[in-house]
């Protein structure tokens, strides 16, 4: 998307941040309140975002680490995406369009693979992993550019077997939303913008998250009780 430079930033946002858009998608997601749902956010935007709708849901709250792998030259934009627990996701379209090779391709999984697995692992030292076999979990992330990522989660939340899956996300691309379909019982995404920008754009703060709030938000959902 091209944006002109006579449009301000204020202009194109949707939420003031990501607090406000959870806000806006439990509205939605109202339906799944007091039914055991698992809400899981995507590090790290997508976990600020994931606890506010499991604030509103009483539901209980985990994250599930994946990575984009970044194109060459361009690492914004997702040639694919991966999770820790090995799983991967490819945009064969775009792999295919900028001519992507099979070693860059490699190099790149083991990178953020490795990067998947450290961060796991650190979450796992916060908290053990919630129980994903028979319930519905709400995948929750910031705003969906390619959808490679959210993809990349949703195929390894399946394998562990959940009732129900639920994509949900403020915004996103009407490509990314369609083909997330193929790996989700349901896709919530309220605006889904005819030429869509960067996600950051949506957003009147979109400041970078830390682990440090990552583990802030884990540490205050547990401290209350939601979701038990």
């Amino acid at each position: 998307m091209v944006i002109d430079s006579d449009v301000k930033f204020s202009e194109l946002a949707l939420f003031r941040d990501r607090v406000e858009a959870g806000k806006a998608l439990a509205e939605l997601l109202g339906s799944y309140r007091g039914r055991d749902a698992l809400v899981v956010g995507i590090p790290r935007g997508g976990v600020v975002v994931a606890a506010e709708v499991a604030r509103l849901l009483d539901a209980e709250l985990d994250v599930i680490v994946a990575r984009k792998l970044g194109a060459p030259g361009q690492q914004e934009l997702a040639i694919g995406a991966v999770t820790a627990d090995g799983g991967r996701f490819l945009n064969e379209d775009v792999i295919k369009l900028l001519s992507v090779s099979e070693p860059y391709l490699r190099a790149v999984t083991d990178v953020q693979m490795a990067e998947a697995r450290r961060r796991e692992e650190w979450l796992q030292r916060l908290r053990p992993a919630a129980p994903v076999a028979g319930r519905t979990v709400i995948l929750v992330d910031d705003g969906l550019a390619t959808g490679a990522t959210m993809r990349a989660a949703a195929r390894s939340l399946r394998q562990r077997q959940p009732a129900r899956l639920v994509a949900a996300v403020p915004m996103g691309s009407r490509e990314a939303c369609a083909s997330l379909r193929a790996d989700v019982d349901e896709v919530v995404c309220p605006h889904q913008p005819e030429h869509f920008g960067a996600i950051g754009l949506y957003y009147h703060h979109f400041e970078p998250v830390e682990d440090d709030q990552v583990r802030e938000l884990l540490e205050a959902a547990r401290a209350a009780g939601i979701g038990h």
